[in-house]
């Protein structure tokens, strides 16, 4: 059973992230200029306030799940190196000079 959960990825690349976000402010914008419309022409602040809830809900249900179009720009990591470190020891680094303010 917990197979199943660790299955599904749970990752975003960047331009993933970028597009979510996009997606997140416009539906809210979007209900927002609407539900300021109609509760102001209804005269009803709660129908402004229930649809900018439900866009925000829209909005949820679209940019927090990783579905796979938030997927489609992978990173692309270095190999691991082998000895990279051991090279410089500690002493051989210059001290760093602070500049007088």
């Amino acid at each position: 059973m917990l197979d199943v959960f660790r299955s599904i990825p749970t990752q975003m690349d960047y331009k993933g992230q970028k597009l979510a976000e996009q997606i997140f402010q416009g539906v809210i914008l979007v209900s927002a200029a609407i539900g300021f419309i109609y509760g102001y022409i209804t005269e009803q602040f709660g129908w402004t306030v229930c649809i900018v809830m439900a866009g925000f809900a829209l909005s949820c249900l679209l940019t927090l799940p990783p579905w796979p179009m938030y997927r489609r720009n992978p990173l692309k990591w270095l190999p691991v190196q082998e000895s990279g470190t051991e090279d410089k020891k500690p002493a051989d680094r210059k001290p760093k000079r602070h500049s007088k303010s």
